[in-house]
């Protein structure tokens, strides 16, 4: 068995990121993700890789979209504000139809907001973000364990469809400290034809490009996009069920939502009461069946989130309506107790009875 080792969450994305191949990482500091940087700064001059602190958050992504274009594993890593400053490039690079890895460890907000953990980002995450019609492969962590394996499994996922991935953690998540076991080094690419890296007169120019100016040839390129879409929402949705083999509830939470709601539920069960989880690990793409054949059985859902309540919209839609989804949230960098849920999911039972 593996060796574990302390770390926080953010420590745990940059190392991950390391031994999954990954030798380019751009970035600029804000709070709850600047151990990222900090840690990249560290390591990556050790290993012959490429730290650069940008004058920007614009200028990151825009490296990540020039050494993606060469087929190199790249990453860039940020906090609410920063990401919303780095959506043109987001775009750019979706539609050049590049692999790379983006790092949210959200803050709350809008605007500056706080520094405090929240997951009002879903919205920006799961339905584009910047202009345009594309989507991200988005996956949220709910351990410091996960944020090491799901660093290195949106690596793979952004090279097998060639497509930004993005890694969604709240900032209870970046600022954790828990025991992980660390992924093996394992650049497992797949060939890249389409890359950027000379010809040596061997073979005819790649070009990396958004820009169509035929409008039939951007249609074409928009739909052949899309059928590449739904082979994702086919074959990569995860999620985890908890608990749900008899639910009559089901509460719908990811990340530090998620485990607060399974204290609740054990606290639940303890007094009779019938509920379960369903915690997408991937938020897009999202898990639409499971959601749909809970529906079927239980008499309602419960949303559970730090924010306004954006994931409630995709539940709703999910399961076409048939059951209420109530939302159980707390906003502005405060988690959801597990009282506060109990309290949440007792009185939906006293409404149904």
């Amino acid at each position: 068995m593996a060796e574990k080792v302390l770390m926080k969450g953010n420590e745990a994305i940059a190392e991950a990121a390391i031994r999954a191949g990954c030798r380019h990482y751009f970035g600029y500091p804000i709070t709850p993700q600047t151990e990222v940087a900090a840690y990249m700064a560290k390591r990556m001059p050790k290993i012959g890789g490429t730290f650069l602190q940008a004058e920007s958050e614009i200028s990151a992504i825009n490296m990540v979209y020039g050494v993606a274009g060469t087929g190199k594993r790249v990453m860039t890593s940020s906090s609410s504000p920063g990401v919303s400053l780095k959506q043109e490039g987001i775009s750019y690079i979706a539609g050049a139809d590049l692999p790379a890895l983006i790092v949210n460890v959200q803050r709350g907000g809008p605007g500056l907001g706080g520094i405090q953990p929240s997951q009002s980002d879903y919205f920006q995450a799961t339905k584009g973000g910047g202009h345009g019609d594309y989507h991200l492969i988005v996956l949220t962590p709910a351990s410091v364990q996960e944020m090491a394996d799901m660093t290195a499994l949106a690596f793979d996922l952004a090279d097998k469809y060639r497509m930004p991935a993005m890694l969604l953690a709240d900032g209870t998540m970046g600022q954790m400290m828990e025991p992980v076991e660390l992924p093996a080094e394992n650049c497992n690419t797949v060939e890249k034809p389409w890359a950027v890296t000379g010809t040596k007169m061997q073979r005819e120019h790649n070009i990396i490009n958004s820009l169509y100016l035929v409008p039939e040839q951007l249609e074409k390129t928009n739909f052949d996009r899309y059928e590449k879409y739904k082979i994702i929402e086919e074959n990569e949705v995860r999620y985890e069920s908890y608990m749900m083999e008899d639910a009559e509830y089901c509460i719908v939470a990811f990340g530090i939502a998620a485990r607060v709601s399974k204290n609740a539920i054990t606290a639940l069960r303890e007094q009779g009461v019938k509920v379960g989880l369903i915690r997408p690990i991937t938020v897009w793409p999202f898990p639409v069946k499971p959601i749909r054949e809970a529906a079927e059985k239980v008499k309602a859902f419960v949303s559970v989130e730090l924010s306004m309540g954006q994931m409630i919209e995709d539940i709703r839609l999910a399961q076409e309506c048939k059951k209420p989804v109530i939302l159980c949230n707390r906003a502005g960098g405060m988690i959801p107790s597990p009282e506060q849920i109990i309290e949440t999911v007792k009185n939906l039972q006293g409404g149904n009875e």
